[in-house]
């Protein structure tokens, strides 16, 4: 179900890449099912918050009418920044799903890890790794394009 859920976030940051936005894709699960999904639309929107993980959690609170997610999964393709990172944690998800690392700017255990900092008041588990090559791709070829 993992590589599943992660194809989908995939096809997201696809839909980023096509919109020449740094190609990362979200999508959250609830009892198995995807409630919501979001890509970068940084730029288009003119936005800085306008990040995939932003945009699907947002889109999962419309859909669920609250903002707490205890019960959602988030399937993301790249680490999440301190800002996504801090907004899982306020949005109480149950996991966190990544792909690929960050190591630059990571939030989830590159740089420093919000997600699991003791001192706040939710921790959010991590796995790692899943499809990791293909959304370490992903972004390697959206970079090559800029150059």
């Amino acid at each position: 179900m993992h590589e599943l859920f992660m194809r989908e976030a995939l096809k997201e940051a696809q839909k980023a890449f096509d919109l020449k936005e740094v190609p990362i894709g979200a999508v959250i699960v609830k009892d198995g099912k995807i409630i919501s999904a979001g890509h970068n639309m940084r730029e288009t929107l003119k936005d800085p918050t306008a990040h995939a993980e932003i945009i699907a959690i947002r889109k999962a609170s419309s859909y669920l009418n609250g903002w707490r997610l205890i019960d959602c999964e988030m399937y993301v393709t790249v680490e999440p920044c301190p800002m996504c990172a801090g907004a899982a944690v306020m949005a109480r998800l149950k996991h966190i799903y990544r792909g690929a690392m960050d190591k630059k700017g990571g939030a989830a255990g590159s740089v420093m890890n919000i997600l699991q900092d003791s001192r706040l008041n939710h921790i959010v588990p991590i796995t790692s790794g899943i499809l990791q090559t293909q959304c370490e791709k992903i972004m390697k070829d959206f970079f090559q394009q800029l150059r």
